[in-house]
Order: structure tokens, then C-alpha cells, then sequence
């Protein structure tokens, strides 16, 4: 349940709007002015404050300036006379999320609380997908992490929602692209306007300058009727422009002039239809490169790069990968009527180790996967698909020849007398071992410890023992590599 503080001087009001958020399962606290009600957001944690501007002691927008300081995350709806709805507007763009007029009818708050909830959900999700604003797009790029995530997330949205300047959001699939840019629609001052998608990947070449801009009837053959474009439909509100980075080159001439002018013709048409609508565009594709090669414009990509976001992969941030988990236990338990507590450790580790070339997307998946399976009280590894706790996407094959399948072993035990010989290797590690009664012993966690080890510190030797260096260059997180050095009693400073 949410919980909600409603500060108002007017005792009657203050009591009719706490009766009405009751009504609908809100949990309500209340404040007789801003002094009280900042007392109070310091000493509970509230999902939405319902505020009036003229207060004595402390008024509404003082109040507002302070909440925002000590919770940036809070949402804030105003409450004033239609004589001061001018306070209302100075106080949205402190960062309240909107306002009402008196006299409030019940039923307008609870839709717009409802909304403005969503709207805070939307961040909520965003912050798993572990944004950062970014000015120069160099290697000193802060992603976001597990600690304080919340807070610089609200204060990366609130950055970009409040102003009207193009956003290019960049990041590997499955990374959360869409949601940032619906956070970022959700939270600014169009969000009672039209969010609208299109994939510009989705649709072919000589469809997409119509779907775009719209066209008149019989324009071309198959056109009987006039249509609107997605700039048209948009105008007022936001259009994201997902995978931006396949459109071709003719329309990215086209779309470089509507983005300066601010205006387009159909197609057919000698009409000039002029547009207002934010324009936020994705890709997981690499501009730089594309810009050298001559596949992408140069003059599009800096007017659709004023306010860039870079969405890590999740394999680089694998410490968000324990809050991700929960979050999505607690939405599928939810979802399902279920009750599972959490993961054995054999998953939770390996769940870490994985790469997940997927992404956060491939990480939902893998949880709702094993929901459908696990039939305990935690998602164990028999609940997981193949191709996670095995550590590859490889498949067995329906052929099952045996003539194919059998291993020499007189040629397994050559190559382990071979390795054991290899003393002067830069590489030793051996997959089995030999018993006193000439037996092959095979043990796959063993050998995998032996190869992560021995891998380890070479990379250690090649790197002078520098972790951070020896992270970038054999591509292993450093957390990971640090957990592992503990885990293998390694000593780094040997190598310096």
C-alpha cells in the first residue's frame, strides 16, 4: 500500500482528502503546514505528498524546495485556489509532479496520484537499467550503481525531463532504452501528452518516409486514404525513435532538416505541416564507427546527441544483479499468486558469473522461466534454462552415435602426461587426472576452477598485478576478478 502525506492549514479540506485517499486503500499521515510536514518526511518514508500553497509558518513551495533537497525521489501534488495558480506553476517547475484546483473533486486526485504513481514506477524500473548522463561520452562515464541509485537516477530524470533538447539514448539491447525514454516523457512537463514509439528497424525502406511523415491518398499505389504520420500524431507530446541507427541514408537527410526546422511534408502533399514534439532516439549501434565509414550522417548524429545516455551491459554491473533478481521475484510473485522466497546459493552465484548477452531482458526471462518450473520455495538450478547454468547457448544433439560420441581414452591420458610434462609452460593446467589404478578421473567443477585460476594469473603476470588494469584488459569485471582473487587465495602483489 502506498502511504501519502496531505499538509493543508484547512482542517475541513485536510480531512475530506484524507477520507477520499482512505476510500481507495492509501495509507494517509497529515501536517497543518510545511514546517510539520518537511518534520515529517525526515522521520517517514512517503510515496506522494498532497500539498497546498498558502500555509502559515512555512508555505507550500518552501516546503517543496526543502522535501526535494532531503528526497529528490518524492512526488509532490499542489493544491491551490484558482487566484494563485501562478504559485502552482513556479512550484511545478521546483519539481512538483502537478496541481489541482480548488474546489478538488475526489475523484481528479486519486486519477492523477494513480498517474503520477506510474510515473514513479517507470523511474523505479529505469534504475535497474542503470543510466548516466553524460556530457563528453569518454571513459570517465559514471554508470550508476548499486549504492544511491535512486537518488542519481531522480536526479539524471529530472535533468533530462525538464528540458526540450533531443536525448540519444545508447546501449545494447535488451539494456532498458525504451524505459528511460518513457521516464523521461513521464516526469517532464508533456506527460498528459502522446508518448509514441516507432522502430525505425521494424519497418521497411520505402514505408518508413510515410509512417514518419504521413502521406496524401494516392500517393503511391496501395495509399487509399489520407495518413497521418507519427510526427503529426506526436505533436504536443514525445516521439522516440528506437534503432535510429538503421534508417538509410536518404531518410537520414530528411530527418536532419525536420529536426531543424521543426517542420515536414507528407508525402504527396504540398502541405508544410509544422510539429512540436520532444524527440528521443535509441540505438545499440556504434555511431562513431558508422560516422567513419560513411554509413551514418555526421551533422545528425550531433543534433540528436545534445543530451546522450549510456545504459551499461549488465555484465559490467553485475553487482545490480541481487536488487534486479528481487525486483523481479517480488513482481512475478505478484503476478502469479506465488511465494518464492529467493535463490539457493548455487544460483545466486551462478547467476552472477553468467554473461548475459541478453541483458536485464534476458534476466527477466530467466526468472519468469524458472517461476514456471520451480516448484519449492527457491528458484534452485534445475528451474534455470540450460543455456544459464551450463554456462553456453550449445544444445545436445538429437543424434546420439556412439562412435561419434566415445573419447580415446588412451588419448586422454597422453594429454595429461603431456600437460604434466609442460613444465615449461606459460599455460599449465590440467582437465583430469589419472587414478593409482590408471582409471581417468573427469570432474567438470574442478578443471573449471583450474582453467579460471591459472587464467587469472596469467592475466595478473601480463598486467604487473594492477587489477584495474588487468580487469580491462582480459575483459573481466572487476569485482568479479577481485571475488575470484580471494576465492583462488591469489596474490596480486607478487607479480608487480
Amino acid at each position: 500500500m502506498h502511504r501519502v502525506l496531505v499538509v493543508d492549514d484547512d482542517k475541513i479540506l485536510q480531512e475530506s482528502v484524507k477520507s477520499a485517499l482512505e476510500f481507495h486503500n492509501f495509507i494517509v499521515d497529515t501536517a497543518d503546514n510545511g514546517k510539520l510536514a518537511l518534520s515529517a518526511v525526515h522521520k517517514e518514508k512517503y510515496d506522494l505528498i498532497v500539498m497546498d500553497v498558502n500555509m502559515p509558518e512555512m508555505n507550500g513551495i518552501e516546503a517543496l524546495v526543502e522535501m526535494k533537497k532531503h528526497d529528490p525521489s518524492l512526488i509532490v501534488l499542489i493544491l491551490t485556489a484558482f487566484s494563485n495558480v501562478q504559485d502552482a506553476v513556479a512550484a511545478v517547475k521546483e519539481g512538483a509532479y502537478n496541481y489541482l484546483e480548488k474546489p478538488i473533486s475526489s475523484d481528479n486526485l486519486v486519477a492523477l496520484i494513480k498517474r503520477a504513481l506510474k510515473a514513479r514506477s517507470l523511474i523505479q524500473t529505469m534504475a535497474f537499467s542503470a543510466p548516466s548522463l553524460s556530457l563528453g561520452g569518454g571513459k570517465d562515464d559514471q554508470f550508476v550503481g548499486e549504492s544511491d541509485v535512486m537518488q542519481k537516477v531522480f536526479s539524471i530524470i529530472a535533468k533530462l525531463a525538464q528540458v526540450p533538447t533531443p536525448v540519444l539514448i545508447r546501449g545494447e539491447s535488451g539494456t532498458g532504452k525504451e524505459l528511460v525514454a518513457k521516464a523521461i516523457h513521464y516526469n517532464g512537463p508533456r506527460k498528459d501528452d502522446k508518448f509514441v514509439t516507432i522502430n525505425c528497424a521494424a519497418i521497411p525502406e520505402n514505408l518508413i518516409e510515410s509512417e514518419l511523415f504521413g502521406h496524401e491518398k494516392g500517393a503511391f499505389t496501395g495509399a487509399s486514404e489520407r495518413k497521418i504520420g507519427k510526427f503529426q500524431y506526436a505533436d504536443g507530446g514525445t516521439l522516440f525513435l528506437d534503432e535510429i541507427g538503421d534508417v538509410s541514408a536518404t531518410m537520414q537527410v530528411k530527418l536532419l532538416r525536420v529536426l531543424q526546422e521543426r517542420q515536414f511534408t507528407p508525402v504527396g502533399s504540398n502541405r508544410v505541416i509544422t510539429f512540436d514534439a520532444r524527440i528521443i532516439a535509441a540505438s545499440h549501434k556504434p555511431f562513431e564507427d558508422m560516422i567513419k565509414e560513411g554509413t551514418f550522417r555526421e551533422d545528425l548524429f550531433y543534433r540528436l546527441n545534445v543530451l546522450p545516455v549510456y545504459l551499461p551491459p549488465l555484465r559490467n554491473r553485475t553487482s545490480d544483479i541481487p536488487h534486479l533478481v528481487s525486483y523481479y521475484i517480488d513482481y512475478f510473485n505478484n503476478l502469479h499468486s506465488l511465494e518464492i522466497k529467493g535463490l539457493t546459493p548455487e544460483v545466486k552465484s551462478i547467476l552472477t558469473d553468467y554473461g548475459w548477452p541478453g541483458n536485464i531482458r534476458e534476466l527477466r526471462n530467466v526468472i519468469e522461466h524458472a517461476f514456471i518450473i520451480e516448484s519449492s520455495d527457491y528458484i534452485t538450478l534445475g528451474s534455470l534454462p540450460a543455456a544459464v547454468h551450463s554456462g553456453d547457448n550449445e544444445h545436445t544433439s538429437g543424434n546420439n552415435n556412439s562412435e561419434e560420441a566415445m573419447i580415446s581414452m588412451d588419448a586422454i591420458k597422453d594429454s595429461i602426461l603431456d600437460e604434466k610434462r609442460a613444465d615449461n609452460s606459460d599455460y599449465q593446467f590440467t582437465f583430469a587426472t589419472i587414478g593409482s589404478e590408471g582409471e581417468i578421473k573427469l570432474d567438470f567443477q574442478e578443471a573449471k576452477d583450474q582453467f579460471e585460476k591459472s587464467f587469472i594469473v596469467q592475466a595478473l603476470k601480463y598486467n604487473k598485478g594492477k587489477i584495474n588494469q588487468t580487469a580491462l584488459k582480459a575483459n573481466i569485471p572487476k569485482k568479479t576478478l577481485l571475488r575470484k582473487i580471494e576465492k583462488y587465495e591469489i596474490n596480486p602483489k607478487e607479480f608487480y
